[in-house]
């Protein structure tokens, strides 16, 4: 899969965190129902990888589950290795200010001093890139992406690919997610310091820091330890992956959450870069900062990173306030990961989180049927059509994917990782929509 930023959305985009009012964090934390989680999670195929969390640098929890490799029935364990795909940005981010800190880069300094081939070079500075305001197509949205990522790509013939790329608006404008920023930022680090961007990870932050399991690829074989990725369709089934080459600082690193832990409390507690630069790199404009962005969750805000690639997916924060961080990192996931990393910090900080079940039941087809159709509500500007394909239920909004909902009483039908409920009210043609503790009544179309 094309390689994604990450705060994973939600359907319909209801916000995933409810504001409760803050409580000082446990001296001991009892993680065994958050065991419990994982272990049903693990259990009912929804959720493989590994999570992490720290205080003030020193990790507190780590649990591992489902296979780092299915095929060969390899188990993943606390130094199985991910892609952290997006979470590699913070990385690149903190390289770029290490330059400028050193006199090698300015933040004002200008793209065509290096690629001079990108349309508006001379108006995008390395702050418009770091903050995704240059208006630089990305390229991972590219429409034959997926014919030509799994293969290494030159240096040069990448600049080529991001070139040929029409500007998107124009610099400092406004914001937009785009890769190929990062990926032009890895680039001209290696430019000046005239090395690879691996030795230059190698050198300004993973030998400094000690972190042992975190590396990039040189090619595009595994690392020892470096866990295979999966979607599921049914069951695990293995993705392609994406060849190092392509992401390179935007989204190539491979790390454990414990390493990240180690990165992130380093980086906030003042080691890797001086109180100034990480001030600027805090510093938001369109809610992006320069390589991190915050990511509320009750009344705190948290600081970090998303990231996806192939089947990865990976989060990344920390609470500057008491230097609680949490990493997840998964290598397959079949439910909603922000729900996971909410239920860490839910633990963390003593609030209640639930366990979902999974159990089902079957539905016949005439109740089926008088479930299809569209409907709408008089809360919501969109619409949502009930299918059936074969024995399998199907919800969809107005301009969202499709997504299975099953059954778990006949009138009752949810989301697979039971965030959306559909209650449903043949006699009336009624539907009612919970979300996010929002509900929401629906009337189906004559």
């Amino acid at each position: 899969m094309k390689i994604k930023n990450l705060l994973f959305s939600i359907i319909f985009c209801f916000s995933l965190f409810t504001l409760i009012p803050a409580e000082s964090v446990a001296q001991e934390i009892d993680f065994k129902k958050l065991d419990s989680l994982l272990y049903t999670l693990e259990s009912n195929d929804r959720f493989m990888g590994s999570i992490a969390v720290a205080r003030e640098g020193k990790v507190i929890y780590t649990s591992s589950v489902g296979y780092s490799d299915k095929e060969s029935g390899v188990k993943a364990d606390n130094m199985s290795r991910y892609r952290i795909g997006s979470i590699s940005k913070m990385f690149t981010a903190v390289m770029v200010f290490k330059a400028v800190e050193e006199g090698r880069l300015s933040l004002e300094m200008t793209l065509d001093k290096f690629y001079p081939s990108v349309e508006n070079s001379n108006k995008i500075t390395l702050a418009d890139m770091l903050n995704h305001h240059s208006g630089i197509h990305s390229v991972t949205d590219n429409k034959d992406y997926l014919e030509w990522n799994t293969k290494p790509v030159a240096k040069k013939d990448m600049v080529k690919l991001i070139s040929e790329g029409k500007s998107e608006f124009d610099p400092k404008s406004k914001a937009k997610y785009s890769n190929s920023n990062y990926i032009l930022l890895s680039f001209i680090l290696e430019d000046v310091y005239g090395k690879s961007y691996r030795d230059i990870l190698n050198k300004k932050i993973i030998k400094p820091l000690s972190l042992k399991y975190t590396e990039m690829p040189a090619n595009g074989k595994k690392l020892i330890g470096e866990c295979k990725s999966y979607r599921y369709d049914g069951g695990w089934v293995k993705e392609s992956d994406t060849d190092p080459s392509i992401p390179v600082g935007a989204g190539a690193i491979v790390s454990t959450p414990s390493d990240l832990l180690l990165f992130i409390d380093n980086l906030f507690s003042g080691k890797l870069l001086s109180e100034a630069s990480l001030k600027q790199m805090m510093t938001l404009k369109d809610g992006y900062g320069h390589g991190i962005f915050p990511l509320p969750l009750y009344d705190k805000k948290l600081f970090g990173h998303t990231g996806g690639i192939d089947g990865f997916a990976s989060i990344l924060t920390i609470n500057p306030d008491d230097r609680i961080g949490v990493a997840l990192t998964s290598n397959g996931n079949n439910f909603n990961i922000n729900n996971i990393f909410a239920a860490v910090y839910s633990c963390v900080y003593g609030k209640p989180f639930s366990i979902p079940s999974f159990s089902k039941i079957a539905i016949s087809k005439e109740l089926v049927q008088k479930y299809s159709g569209v409907y709408s509500s008089k809360q919501l500007p969109f619409k949502l059509e009930i299918s059936s394909e074969g024995e399998k239920v199907f919800a969809q909004a107005t301009n969202q994917k499709r997504f299975e909902i099953e059954a778990t009483e006949p009138n009752t039908l949810c989301s697979s990782d039971r965030t959306i409920v559909f209650i449903f009210n043949p006699e009336t043609n009624e539907m009612t929509l919970k979300q996010s503790g929002f509900t929401f009544t629906f009337t189906k179309n004559q």
